[in-house]
C-alpha cells in the first residue's frame, strides 16, 4: 500500500530520549514531488542486543531485489508515533492481568510523551477499551483507567483483534504505526484466519512487537504465530516468564521505536509485486551489528494498473 505525504512530514519517527526510527506510513511509499519514496525503519543492535545510535548515512547499503538502491532519505529524528496496544484478556490470561496492566503503564511512562495510544482488547469478541478514543502516552490516569477494564474470561479471538488494531492503526494521526500485541498466540474464537492478517499486516506499513504470555506446556499457546507477526513486520517477538523480563521487554520495545533509524530510496519499479529488502550496515570499528527491517514491500503498479 502507498500514500501521498507531503515533503514537509518526510523526517517523523518516535519519541524524545532515546533518539528514534522516524518516519514510516500507513504505506511503505512517501511521495515526494513527483518522485515515490520507499521508507524503511531500521533497527541496529550491537552482539548484546544493545541499540547502536548515531550512525552516519554512508555506513547503511540497502538492496531491494537483490539490487543496490541510492539511500535518498536518512534521519533517525525523534518524534511521536501512533501505537495500538492489542491485549488479550481471555481465561488464560486472568493470573498474569496485574502483570500485564503494569507492565502497559511503564511501557508508556518510557515512550514519547506525545505518541497516539489506543487500547483494543479481545476474548470472545473485540472492543476499544477507549470507546473510540485515543490517548496521549503521558495521559497515565485515561490510560490506567482503560486498562482497569480487563477482565480475563472466555475464549481468544486474536486474529479479529489484530485486524481490528490495524483498522485503528489505518485511521491513526501520526504517519509511524506500531502494534504492541500481548498474548499466548492461540485463537479459538475470530472469523478472521491467520493468513488474512498476516497478509494485510504485510502490505500495511504497521511494525508488530509480540510479547507472549502463557505457562510451560499450555495447551492453546501459539509462540510461532507472534514470531511470524513480528518478522514479517521488522518488529520483535517476546517471551518473558516472570515480571521482570516482561518490563525489560516494555522498555528495549520503548527504546527501539525512539532509536532508530529511517531509509528511504526510489524504488526501482514499478510492477505490483512483492520485493524482498535487505539492509547492510557497516558497524563502527568494525563492530558486528545486527540490522532489523521489514523483509519487503508491495510495490506500486505502473500508472493505470492500480
Amino acid at each position: 500500500m502507498r500514500i501521498a505525504v507531503a515533503v514537509a512530514i518526510v523526517a517523523v519517527g518516535a519519541g524524545p530520549a532515546f533518539g528514534q526510527a522516524p518516519a514510516a506510513d500507513d504505506r511503505p511509499v512517501f511521495r515526494i514531488a513527483s518522485s515515490e519514496l520507499v521508507v524503511l525503519p531500521v533497527a541496529v543492535t550491537d552482539g548484546r542486543g544493545r541499540l547502536v545510535v548515531d550512525l552516519e548515512r554512508e555506513r547503511f547499503t540497502v538492496y531491494d531485489n537483490g539490487r543496490k538502491q541510492p539511500i535518498t532519505l536518512f534521519t533517525n529524528e525523534d518524534a511521536p508515533v501512533s501505537i495500538a496496544l492489542v491485549i488479550d484478556e481471555s481465561g488464560s490470561m486472568r493470573p498474569k492481568v496485574g502483570q500485564v496492566i503494569a507492565a502497559s503503564l511503564a511501557f508508556a511512562r518510557w515512550s514519547h510523551p506525545e505518541d497516539e495510544l489506543t487500547v483494543i482488547a479481545f476474548n470472545d469478541a473485540v472492543r476499544d477499551a477507549l470507546d473510540g478514543r485515543s490517548v496521549s502516552a503521558s495521559d497515565q490516569p485515561e490510560l490506567h483507567k482503560a486498562l482497569n477494564t480487563l477482565v480475563p474470561d472466555g475464549q481468544t479471538a486474536l486474529y479479529d483483534a489484530l485486524s481490528d488494531g490495524l483498522d485503528h492503526l489505518a485511521m491513526a494521526a501520526r504517519a509511524r504505526k506500531v502494534m504492541i500485541l500481548v498474548s499466548d498466540g492461540g485463537d479459538n474464537a475470530s472469523r478472521a484466519t491467520f493468513d488474512e492478517v498476516l497478509a494485510r499486516a504485510k502490505r500495511s506499513n504497521v511494525t508488530i512487537y509480540t510479547i507472549g504470555l502463557f505457562d510451560e506446556g499450555a495447551s492453546d499457546a501459539n509462540p510461532g504465530v507472534l514470531k511470524r507477526l513480528a518478522e514479517a513486520t521488522g518488529g520483535q517477538r517476546f517471551l518473558p516468564r516472570s515480571p521482570g523480563p516482561l518490563m525489560q521487554a516494555c522498555e528495549q520495545i520503548a527504546r527501539e521505536i525512539r532509536s532508530g533509524y529511517t531509509l528511504g530510496y526510489e524504488p526501482p519499479d514499478r510492477d505490483g509485486e512483492y520485493h524482498r529488502l535487505k539492509v547492510d550496515v557497516n558497524g563502527p570499528a568494525g563492530q558486528k551489528v545486527v540490522v532489523r527491517t521489514r523483509p519487503g514491500y508491495f510495490a506500486a503498479g505502473r500508472p493505470g494498473t492500480e
